[in-house]
């Protein structure tokens, strides 16, 4: 989404390179929140494994399929307003010809092969057209002319987290909680399938207008089965062991996913510089200091996401993810009920119209230019 803050992505393999943001071994058992509630969902869980065992299989019979077919042209869209920018290009508020809006996403066919990033784009295509997740955005279609790719994707009226965020100067820990849930809910699915985030942060998260949320920008997607050496992610965010160099795995996730806990709640995350490599320093040493308006059950969480020993991080412990669903700050959390949508929003964007753009930034407007020639025709055959 925006580019509030510096992202960076080294890929060594045929993903390319971009400048921009497992751990097998889990010896230790986590401390577990034992009340009777905590017992008496084990048949929700059982249920929502279930639903998990069911959207894994659907997920990778999409993916299978490779390059699903679009008809739809730019002709058949309206363009109305730019609601961000980025490194390859714009992404534009659009209304088809059914009348329903659409955010399209408009990358520069020359932007992507001068940063070699020609497989990384077909990647991210296909995890766009295989997902399908109440909290992950999705792709409706996509197309391509002489001189752009488009990914075509729900418009999100509520606008990006950071936004609110920025406007609230932090969010207390019913309304954190409520997002937190949501966003772990999200990996949890992605880690079912296999996949890595590894780009977690207000600016990728949005806020439809029902004020439940929706993860995007999905290009430091990853399928992993093993651990994987990418450097990528946003400084302020980024796992030690991406930083070091180390062989990681979904653990890097639930690190993301603690940074978050604590700026949804603080106004800004842990690790902190105008220096990328000073914020890098206090990751690595993992200095932090919570507020003294966080509770102690929040703080408690954060410190066991916040773990530098990844045999001690939670998530990545005996019981995954299930250690973090069941930690005192979720005990009220029903979650088969929040995958259903069934539980009512602590908070609901100003929405006046299905098109409204209220809560986006504005951007100055540019002229596509489209090339009379289909330009790099080969590379993207398969988009």
């Amino acid at each position: 989404m925006s580019d509030s803050r510096m992202e960076f992505n080294r890929e060594e393999s045929s993903r390319g390179v971009r400048i921009g943001r497992t751990h097998s071994g889990r010896a230790t058992e986590s401390k577990q929140d034992t009340t009777p509630s905590t017992f008496s969902k084990s048949r929700n869980r059982s249920a929502y494994t279930e639903v998990l065992e069911k959207l894994k299989k659907e997920f990778y019979m999409r993916w299978e399929k490779k390059n699903i077919s679009s008809t739809q042209g730019l002709d058949e869209f309206s363009r109305l307003k730019t609601l961000g920018t980025g490194s390859f290009g714009r992404v534009l508020l659009v209304r088809y010809k059914d009348d329903n809006y659409y955010a399209m996403k408009c990358i520069e066919k020359v932007r992507i092969i001068k940063l070699k990033q020609v497989e990384h784009t077909l990647y991210e295509k296909r995890i766009l057209e295989a997902i399908r997740f109440p909290f992950i955005i999705s792709l409706e279609f996509s197309f391509k002319d002489n001189s752009y790719l488009y990914f075509v994707m729900p418009f999100i009226n509520g606008g990006e987290m950071f936004t609110h965020l920025r406007r609230m100067r932090k969010f207390n820990e019913v309304l954190a909680r409520f997002y937190a849930s949501q966003v772990l809910l999200a990996l949890e699915f992605l880690h079912f399938c296999d996949i890595l985030y590894r780009d977690l942060k207000p600016e990728n998260i949005l806020i439809d207008s029902k004020g439940y949320l929706k993860i995007a920008d999905l290009g430091f997607c990853k399928i992993v089965k093993g651990r994987t050496w990418t450097l990528c992610g946003t400084p302020e965010y980024i796992a030690p062991e991406i930083i070091l160099s180390k062989g990681y795995g979904k653990a890097v996730d639930y690190w993301s996913f603690g940074v978050l806990l604590f700026e949804m709640s603080a106004g800004y995350p842990p690790f902190t510089s105008s220096d990328p490599m000073k914020v890098y320093e206090r990751i690595i040493s993992c200095k932090y200091k919570c507020p003294g308006s966080f509770s102690s059950e929040l703080q408690d969480i954060i410190k066991n996401l916040l773990q530098l020993d990844l045999s001690r991080r939670y998530g990545n412990l005996r019981s995954g993810v299930q250690d973090i669903k069941n930690h005192r700050w979720f005990r009220d959390v029903e979650w088969l009920a929040l995958y259903n949508r069934q539980v009512e929003p602590p908070f609901k964007p100003a929405i006046k119209s299905m098109g409204d753009t209220s809560n986006f930034d504005p951007f100055e407007e540019e002229r596509m230019r489209v090339s009379e020639h289909d330009l790099f025709k080969e590379e993207f055959e398969k988009f």
